[in-house]
């Protein structure tokens, strides 16, 4: 029977993490690492699903007998499984028709990136499956996930974008953001992965000064993609870094990690995880190496 495929890009978010769900300007990346569900159409009334990780090794097996009229009644079976189910019967919530035909379903989808990467194994799903539910992504995050929605909206698009929410609504404006000193910017993994949603608990609990600085975020979001030269950048990175320190009473990554690095550092979306932004005269790959950090990304090789 006919394959259909749905593809979405991973995120980065290089200005207004944490603020951007009280409404700040965020300046938001589409990555060339993403995901894809490959769905074929099956006799049998079961769902067989597998998730291949990007050395197309198998992470994640299971077949579930499909029951079209309440997919709540499988949630017995492990952690991932749940939450998978969890998805689809969301999105069968926002569109009855979903899933509705007898026949079954053989899915497959395809990481790009290594899962502890942060790009978005869950956000790139959740959009792929909206695509094929045919229904409003934002909507099922919202119902299965939660947060601000930025991550979705680099799932839909191919350029940078500046993201922000506005009395509940999700606004995603594409944006000219093409550096001419990208080529002394990189993205360093810290070797671990950041729950997101333990992240924003953590702002939520220390947000007393949030309102306050949104509005310098929004400034510092516009100047950074202004930024005419490397220092002008470096510059946006190190403020930025200054006021979610103090709003969320966590110390700058630099600070912590890298005190002798000689260029600017920003963490990316939740701090303590995932990746960090460098901006660096010269090329840092080996100090990084020498601290334990092997994954260094270049701008051009990270950013469609």
């Amino acid at each position: 029977m006919k394959t259909k495929t749905f593809y979405s890009h991973g995120k980065l978010l290089l200005s207004g993490e944490y603020v951007v769900l009280d409404g700040a300007l965020s300046l938001a990346i589409p990555t060339k690492y993403g995901q894809s569900l490959i769905l074929e159409s099956i006799e049998e009334s079961k769902f067989l699903w597998k998730s291949f990780d990007e050395n197309k090794n198998v992470w994640f097996k299971k077949e579930f007998e499909l029951n079209h009229d309440n997919l709540e009644k499988q949630i017995n079976h492990d952690a991932i499984s749940n939450r998978l189910v969890q998805i689809l019967n969301a999105a069968k919530t926002l569109n009855s028709e979903f899933l509705n035909d007898k026949r079954g379903f053989k899915a497959e989808t395809h990481l790009e990136f290594p899962k502890n990467w942060g790009l978005g194994t869950s956000s790139t799903l959740i959009n792929n499956i909206a695509k094929w539910a045919n229904i409003d992504a934002f909507k099922l995050l919202e119902n299965t996930f939660g947060g601000s929605g930025y991550d979705i909206a680099c799932a839909q698009n191919n350029t940078p974008i500046t993201y922000q929410i506005d009395n509940k609504k999700s606004i995603a404006k594409t944006v000219s953001f093409n550096p001419s000193f990208k080529d002394q910017l990189y993205f360093v993994h810290l070797n671990k992965k950041q729950n997101s949603r333990d992240g924003i608990k953590h702002y939520q609990d220390n947000k007393e000064n949030a309102k306050s600085a949104i509005k310098t975020i929004n400034k510092l979001t516009i100047e950074m993609i202004k930024s005419n030269t490397l220092e002008d950048f470096q510059n946006v990175m190190i403020q930025h870094e200054s006021i979610i320190s103090k709003i969320t009473k966590q110390t700058p990554v630099k600070d912590l990690l890298f005190k002798d690095f000689d260029g600017a550092i920003k963490s990316l979306g939740a701090w303590g995880g995932d990746f960090i932004m460098v901006a660096s005269k010269t090329n840092p790959i080996n100090y990084f190496k020498d601290h334990g950090y092997k994954t260094v990304i270049p701008y051009l090789n990270m950013v469609l």
